[in-house]
């Protein structure tokens, strides 16, 4: 798309400026508006993006002045026409966008008036851009809502099939990043997996919340002509109209609830991302990413970076500015709408395209990795990952549970001096601490008995595990629903 700071014309060529104001709204006006100023307060350069909207709420208002008797037919026909030409324009880069229209808005009127003649003038009655731009927002933010919920569904779908691959796969769980217990990795993934089917169901939740129309509040009082807003609505499929005229133009939650899902989405990728990069490090080995993950160094040649996980981690930064951005800029507005409001667009266009590329990326990157089945064993047997089911057994065999914990501490205290971890030590060496304990003991100290003694649900049992994640199957169905 071309900028310029010239009107258009039918053709897409710049016109001549005849008029030292905006002719869309300077009758008021006795010089033209600041060079310096016209370009400060212009929103074109980024607002163009929601042109599809805008036409599609252009249609719809013109079919509804046609029906209440305000335009003709043959007005209604020139006015889709034309506006139906200028979407393709658009969409192919034919059309010269003008900072002197400041905005999408007046770009599409001015081309419509040059290209079709007064019909074009007349498709504003009843409305204000004040109407137009709320109406637009929800409209790309619906837009939004669904393409980012197909991203995160993809992803989630990915860990699924990850999960399954490795529902009996041992690996370390941790505490404050100790080993802690042995847990399986697909139970991990399938925590993974929670996380983002919460944000996943975020996403519908507002989505259901934005998909109220603003059309028909016009400026702020709504309007004195006759309209009617359930053809609109139905035409623009909102679920319901906006009650309150104020409101409807000055609101901006919507975005601000999306700007906040994408930021806790992007601190849950962020958490995986960490996670990631910890454990394909020599330190941990427990994965691989695919080469077309990750980069190598311009001076270490042994080097392979996973810069993917890392960028994700690093802009979930931007996601909290952005976040911050919206709240700080409608904190102190009074009703109705105010020129702060241009600023909601930028850090709300930045959150959208930062959470659809980070849930693209991670929705590749995830189901590829290559687990280390062999390094996430040996890490799990280190650390006496099974203490606490000796402590079980011991409470089993009739122990209190606070002496169990002190018996164990004592075995371990002797398994670090001697490097021996407790599935190591002779049963005889084991009795030393507590007679109690009996050869059945090492069914509760492999890896194995460990994790299949968590059969329950939510535990991380293999069995467990393949349970979770078939219900999560289900579940998925039904995270996303807008209406």
């Amino acid at each position: 798309m071309n900028s310029t700071d010239q009107p258009t014309q039918a053709d897409g060529n710049a016109a001549p400026q005849t008029s030292t104001t905006n002719s869309q709204w300077g009758g008021r006006f006795s010089e033209s508006t600041d060079e310096f100023v016209q370009a400060f307060t212009a929103s074109v350069q980024f607002d163009q993006r929601m042109y599809r909207q805008d036409i599609a709420g252009s249609r719809a208002h013109a079919t509804m002045l046609a029906r209440i008797g305000v335009l003709s037919e043959e007005d209604l026909a020139a006015i889709i026409g034309g506006l139906d030409a200028i979407e393709t324009d658009i969409a192919e880069g034919n059309f010269t966008w003008s900072i002197a229209l400041e905005d999408v808005h007046m770009n599409i009127e001015a081309a419509l008036t040059a290209r079709i003649g007064d019909a074009g003038k007349r498709l504003h009655t009843g409305r204000s851009r004040n109407d137009q731009v709320a109406t637009d927002i929800r409209l790309y933010m619906r837009d939004a809502c669904d393409a980012s919920a197909g991203e995160c569904t993809r992803l989630l779908e990915g860990l699924l099939t990850l999960a399954q691959k490795h529902t009996a796969t041992i690996m370390p769980g941790f505490t404050h990043l100790q080993t802690a217990q042995p847990v399986t990795f697909g139970h991990h993934v399938m925590a993974w997996f929670e996380m983002l089917l919460r944000d996943l169901e975020r996403l519908g939740d507002t989505r259901r919340r934005l998909n109220r129309m603003p059309l028909g509040a016009a400026a702020l009082a709504g309007t004195s002509y006759p309209i009617d807003r359930e053809v609109t609505r139905e035409l623009l499929q909102f679920d319901a109209v906006c009650e309150n005229s104020l409101d409807a133009v000055s609101d901006r939650d919507f975005a601000i609830e999306f700007c906040s899902n994408t930021a806790i989405c992007l601190m849950h990728l962020s958490r995986i991302a960490e996670e990631l990069v910890l454990w394909m490090s020599a330190q941990f080995r427990f994965i691989d990413l695919p080469d077309r993950f990750c980069t190598g160094s311009s001076i270490m040649p042994q080097k392979k970076n996973p810069d993917v996980p890392e960028l994700v981690r690093g802009k979930t930064g931007r996601a909290y500015g952005n976040l911050m951005s919206l709240l700080t800029l409608m904190k102190s507005q009074p009703l109705a709408y105010n020129k702060d409001n241009q600023e909601d667009k930028e850090p709300l266009f930045d959150s959208v395209d930062t959470l659809l590329g980070c849930l693209r990326a991670f929705a590749d990157m995830l189901p590829a990795i290559q687990v280390r089945e062999d390094s996430m064993r040996a890490a799990a047997r280190d650390g006496f990952s099974t203490a606490t089911d000796l402590a079980d057994y011991l409470v089993r065999k009739g122990l209190a549970f606070r002496d169990a914990h002190e018996v164990v501490g004592s075995a371990v205290a002797h398994g670090v001096q001697h490097s021996l971890d407790l599935a190591d030590m002779s049963l005889e060496v084991l009795q030393g601490f507590d007679e109690r304990i009996e050869a059945d003991v090492f069914d509760v100290l492999t890896l194995e008995g460990s994790v299949n003694a968590r059969r329950h649900i939510g535990g991380t049992a293999p069995e467990a595990v393949s349970g979770a994640i078939e219900r999560a199957r289900t579940r998925l169905l039904s995270a996303y629903m807008p209406n």
